[in-house]
């Protein structure tokens, strides 16, 4: 269950609608940009929670 985690990943840095546009703006970037940069640390705390989790279940077996 802890996999969906991955699927939001896939699912927020592929659904363009969400992140085509330009405002608002960061520091003088673009929506666009500054939301992908954003998208980078959060998805290998994503990753970090999932691996985690698996890893626990597998030294419980």
């Amino acid at each position: 269950m802890i996999r969906i985690l991955l699927l939001a990943i896939f699912i927020m840095s592929l659904w363009v609608p969400v992140f085509n546009r330009i405002h608002p703006t960061l520091f003088g970037f673009p929506f666009f940009y500054w939301y992908q940069m954003l998208l980078v640390p959060i998805s290998s705390v994503f990753i970090w929670i999932v691996y985690k989790a698996e890893d626990k279940e597998e030294a419980q077996e």
